[in-house]
């Protein structure tokens, strides 16, 4: 490798342009930027994922449908990474609530792109500081669900290069009218180009593709009607539908990635317990209190939410429980005292608690429907009133005197048993124990420092506030105070300090479902769930934490069993068999998570059990019912269909992943040398250099908000995986002082002049012989390099060169590049280029522009025909209407020769004279139909005929003598 002392202002000037163009979409160059700054060892199937969605200029929108594990997050995220190096900014992930701190997190930490999370209270606090427009802002904005449809006028105001919409099949029926999320979502994102991801595109109907084809481009297909007639019946063209939905839908497969994904498995270990007398017997007061049909303990409205918590809270821990019984008994005492009750009661129902957020905001909405509803003191029996408060007090009193549970004893023999497992692997001694009550936790933390772990416990929740956490984070900053590491961000500094602390000194981490989202724990493959979720999305959201792509070793479940709780062995019994969550390779079904409507309604189904049955044979039969139930979701036809419309049929398919792969690494590789070199050029004199460690010392910053300091190049592979040395910041093109290389590279002054390049030090170098270049050592010639700006249905650079020798012979494009590739010295200018390399470079140019535009007439053609097919199916539905019309008149017809009375034949004589009149109209109106359709397709290709050369530029960036020696 060169020294950067011998890079030209000419080099400098092509390698800024090289490094930063917009390439056309159809090149695999076009990731070169995203690929290069992401701190991630990418896959080939999500390379391949990010260039097809980035592929179509003319395309609304793609749907991305890997299967569970393969990365469908990194494959958005490279994607929206790409855009943003590209300076479109308008970005947007919309996600179910859960998910939010997990994509900021995946963001920030792998693609160092900025990211907020929205919701009402952010979007208020943001208002009050001043930010009148938080969408209007160069950050990438996250939001859930629920939020985004809220939102609907500000969304729909903000000009989105891209909206991301996870877990999408939550969307599946946004075509109905009664869908008001996804109708919302359809009205204030029309237009925009959307990325859908799902790993279960396809669950119980075909009208779901058509749902989610709809919200990305209601253009796909026509409308219901044709699509039901098309593809709906049994006798349905499926093969003419998978050429249709090839162009927006993409699945990869685990079996496709098996060669260069290694998986471990998962090991689950049960342990059992048995409850204390006084622990079962108040779990038995305490359920027979919720299975009352009336309390005055919580809103009637609110009775399955809060049975549902207190069972939780119950299978966590008495530390837990009783501060919930509390709540409710100071909840009576002020209907005792005819007091009203707050709509904040819930908040403190639950205070000091961390559950699902799913679950929690479900509840909240129903406290504030109770509140609103109001409650009557006037109207309570007091001594029925009194009575409960009594049995309050009862329950709390035995509460109290449970210092230790049987389970938490319990826990000191799985952890034995797990870390034993671990040592037999060679695994790190780590285990991550999930809670879902905060106050579990702190009991945990407390218990397990008494009992033989002592200095080995690190606790995790939502805010991070403990004394013992503030005082690892504290000295975390300290460590990594003026690194890039430190993002000035308390919440998140404190998590990765946590974290790193986990990593490096603990054994134990206990967490709350704080860390079932955003948080990798490759390094961890003990997993132990103290509490056992109901939702099945929630534990395999927990187990993943741990088992995904990094992982090193197996991975080992630990789950608990009550001994005296029938109901708690069917749930473990329906998670493990059923949903197939701790054992094997993968880990839970796809095809049943995704069945799943929402986890908070299976947690509900589950609950009704609890406080519907009361024997063991009503247990048995109850969830006897709901695997029934999940039985018959899972429809051997419905997978069948899925896998003709969505698989891969390529028998190629690891020959061309396993390309991708390839191309990708050598156009890293060379990003990283042209990076460095064009970094040296530009920083000489302000930096020193250390070439072994692709590293250096910033003394004198350019720019005021440029810091100094020590900056590392990002690296790929297994140098990737090694945390940097401490106070480094990451040097990508997309980090501040990157970008003002750059633009100093783009912008130099790069005159006429004669560059002698220099073969003979490049092969001193030890650099492998360039046979193109060998053939022109002694030569001497023109070149010039020009910068072609096509403005078509997207904006694209290309960088043409055009040389030529003096003995005639014309230098192609490739040997060009390989010429920059040498040293060169720079000479004064000989003299003017000939009039013949400006008409080369004129053919050249011309010859560029028309490859440029034959390669768009592809994307105008694959566009008029998805438009070509959206008229035939509106004129379809036309037709179909008026079809249903003639079968219905016939069936009226046939019932009206039947009829048994006069009055009933002449009710159906008048509704035949209706059915005819409609058929007459319909008659006339698919002409008027056929012309509007037709005329609306016209005008549309019309409009991209327009966009496919609206302009074009070019732009001299240097003319050159050259000479090789």
């Amino acid at each position: 490798m060169f020294n950067a002392e011998c890079l030209t202002p000419h080099h400098a000037k092509y390698y800024a342009w090289e490094l930063t163009r917009r390439h056309a979409a159809s090149e695999e160059g076009r990731l070169s930027q995203s690929l290069f700054d992401a701190s991630v060892d990418l896959n080939p199937h999500q390379i391949d994922a990010a260039l097809f969605a980035l592929e179509n200029p003319l395309s609304k929108g793609v749907m991305l449908a890997d299967e569970v594990g393969l990365g469908k997050t990194i494959e958005a995220a490279l994607v929206m990474c790409q855009l943003w190096a590209e300076r479109r900014r308008r970005l947007l992930v919309i996600c179910p609530a859960a998910l939010r701190k997990q994509w900021a997190q995946e963001l920030s930490d792998k693609f160092n792109v900025p990211a907020q999370v929205l919701d009402a209270r952010t979007w208020l606090r943001l208002r009050q500081e001043g930010i009148y427009e938080p969408l209007d802002r160069d950050v990438i904005s996250i939001m859930s669900l629920n939020f985004a449809a809220r939102m609907e006028a500000q969304l729909g105001s903000v000009p989105w290069d891209l909206v991301v919409i996870d877990e999408a099949h939550k969307l599946r029926n946004a075509h109905r009218k009664s869908h008001e999320t996804g109708q919302s979502l359809k009205r204030s994102l029309a237009g925009r180009r959307k990325l859908l991801l799902t790993a279960t595109p396809l669950q119980n109907s075909l009208l779901e593709l058509y749902g989610l084809s709809s919200l990305i481009d209601e253009d796909i297909f026509g409308d219901e009607r044709s699509f039901r007639a098309q593809y709906g019946n049994s006798g349905g063209d499926l093969i003419a539908l998978r050429r249709r939905l090839q162009p927006f839908v993409k699945r990869t497969l685990r079996k496709d990635v098996l060669e260069y994904v290694p998986y471990t498995r998962r090991h689950a270990l049960t342990t059992p317990f048995t409850p204390s007398d006084d622990e079962q017997r108040l779990y038995d007061l305490i359920s027979a209190y919720l299975q009352c049909d009336f309390s005055y303990g919580f809103p009637q409205r609110q009775k399955h939410l809060v049975a549902l918590i207190l069972r939780k809270l119950l299978a966590s821990s008495t530390e837990a429980v009783v501060t919930t019984l509390e709540a409710i008994r100071d909840r009576l005492q002020k209907l005792f005292e005819r007091q009203s009750i707050g709509a904040d009661w819930f908040e403190h129902l639950v205070e000091g608690d961390e559950l699902d957020e799913e679950l929690l905001e479900a509840a909240a909405e129903d406290a504030e429907a109770a509140a609103a509803a109001g409650e009557n003191p006037a109207g309570i029996d007091f001594d029925l009133l009194r009575s409960e408060m009594v049995e309050l007090d009862t329950y709390i009193s035995i509460a109290h005197g449970i210092r230790e549970d049987q389970k938490s004893h319990a826990l000191l023999n799985a952890l034995e048993q797990g870390f034993a497992r671990l040592a037999d692997m060679g695994a790190p001694r780590k285990a991550v124990i999930f809670t879902e009550s905060r106050r579990t936790q702190e009991y945990l933390a407390r218990f397990l420092e008494a009992h033989g772990h002592a200095g080995k416990v690190v606790t995790f929740s939502g805010g991070n506030q403990g004394t013992g956490a503030t005082g690892i984070y504290q000295r975390w900053l300290a460590r990594y105070a003026g690194s890039d590491r430190a993002t000035g961000s308390p919440a998140v500094d404190r998590r990765t300090a946590l974290i790193d602390y986990f990593r490096e000194h603990a054994e134990i981490l206990i967490a709350t479902e704080a860390a079932a989202e955003g948080v990798n724990l490759q390094f961890c493959s003990l997993v132990v769930n103290y509490d056992l979720p109901w939702n099945p999305q929630r534990v395999e959201q927990r187990i993943g934490r741990c088992h995904r792509y990094g992982q090193r070793f197996d991975v080992v479940v630990i789950n608990f069993l009550n001994q005296r709780n029938e109901a708690d062995r069917r749930v473990l019994e329906l998670l493990q068999d059923k949903f197939r969550l701790f054992d094997g390779v993968f880990g839970a079904s796809d095809e049943i998570l995704g069945r799943i409507e929402a986890g908070i309604d299976f947690e509900k189904r589950i609950a009704e059990i609890y406080d519907r049955c009361r024997t063991p044979q009503e247990i048995d039969a109850a969830f006897a019912d709901l695997r029934a139930e999940l039985d018959a979701d899972i429809q051997a036809r419905m997978q069948e269909t899925e896998k003709l419309l969505l698989e891969h049929f390529d028998a190629d398919i690891h020959n061309l992943l396993k390309t991708h792969r390839e191309r990708a690494e050598t156009q890293i590789d060379r990003i990283s040398r042209l990076f460095w070199l064009l970094t040296r050029h530009v920083l000489a004199g302000k930096a020193r250099f250390d070439a072994r460690q692709l590293a250096f010392d910033l003394a004198l910053p350019p720019l005021p908000h440029i810091p100094a300091g020590h900056y590392q190049l990002i690296r790929k592979g297994e140098s990737a995986r090694q945390a940097p040395p401490e106070h480094t910041r990451i040097y990508r093109l997309t980090h501040p002082l990157g970008e003002y290389v750059l633009d100093q590279g783009r912008n130099a002054a790069a005159a006429d002049a004669t560059l002698q390049f220099d073969y003979a030090r490049w092969l001193e170098a030890r650099n492998p012989r360039i046979s193109v270049i060998e053939r022109l050592v002694g030569q001497n010639g023109w070149l010039q390099l020009n910068l072609l700006e096509l403005d078509s249905f997207q904006r694209e650079e290309h960088l043409v060169f055009t040389a030529q020798a003096d003995s005639g012979e014309l230098l192609d494009q490739e040997t060009c590049e390989k010429l920059f590739q040498l040293m060169a010295s720079v000479q004064p200018a000989a003299g003017a280029a000939p009039e013949a390399l400006h008409g080369n470079a004129r053919r050249q140019l011309d010859a560029a522009l028309s490859r440029a535009l034959e390669q768009n007439d592809k994307y105008f053609q694959q566009e008029r025909e998805k438009l070509d097919a959206w008229a035939d199916d509106r004129i379809l539905a036309a037709e179909q209407a008026l079809q249903d019309t003639k079968l219905r008149l016939k069936g009226l017809k046939r019932q009206a020769r039947l009829a048994q009375s006069m009055d009933e034949a002449r009710r159906m004589q008048d509704e035949i004279r209706r059915a005819e009149g409609e058929q007459r109209r319909q008659r006339q109106e698919i002409f008027a139909v056929e012309d509007e359709i037709e005329t609306r397709r016209d005008a549309l290709i019309e409009a991209l005929e327009k966009r496919l050369h609206r302009a074009s530029r070019t732009h001299t960036l240097f003319t050159v003598r050259w000479t090789v020696r």
